[in-house]
Order: structure tokens, then C-alpha cells, then sequence
């Protein structure tokens, strides 16, 4: 079972719709102490699938609380503005 990516406030985001993430999936990547959102493209074309709502297909961050051999195990995602113009909000360091 995947984790949903639950809301998504980046609105210059090519796969965002109304808070919703329209990707299939996402990547979680970013560096040490900071997860940013790898699948952001701000292309100004609206992308993704019309009704599929994302899930966290991996994450690079193997030192958050929530990953487990690296894929998420957060009851939910949320996705922001942050240090990047995508961050994982749900990243939360072991």
C-alpha cells in the first residue's frame, strides 16, 4: 500500500489542481535534513492524469521517520512551498 499525497499548496506546479496532485506518483527526493518534492514541473501546461490523485511512488529520504526501506509510511503526505518551491511538509528527521 502506497502513501496519498493528501494536499499540494504549490500552485505554479504543472501537476497541481485545486490542492490536488495529479501526477500518478511522486518522487521524494532533496538533500540531508530537507525533503523537497523531485516530481515539481513548472512548465505553465497543465499535466497529469485527469482523476488519479498521487501517491508517494519513493522516497530518497532514508533518514525521515516515515521511511521504511524507501518508501513512505505516513498516514498522508502534504506538499508545500518550503525551502524549495516543493517541499514534503510531512518530512520529519529520525
Amino acid at each position: 500500500m502506497s502513501t496519498h499525497v493528501a494536499d499540494c499548496s504549490v500552485t505554479n506546479c504543472s501537476f497541481n489542481d485545486h490542492t490536488n496532485c495529479n501526477a500518478e506518483a511522486i518522487t521524494v527526493g532533496g538533500s540531508t535534513d530537507h525533503a523537497s518534492c523531485a516530481t515539481f514541473i513548472e512548465t505553465g501546461i497543465h499535466g497529469g492524469l485527469p482523476k488519479v490523485l498521487a501517491n508517494i511512488g519513493a522516497c530518497q529520504r532514508s533518514e525521515c521517520v516515515h521511511n521504511d526501506h524507501l518508501m513512505c509510511n505516513a498516514p498522508e503526505v502534504h506538499v508545500g512551498p518550503g525551502a524549495d518551491n516543493a517541499d514534503c511538509l510531512t518530512y520529519s528527521h529520525t
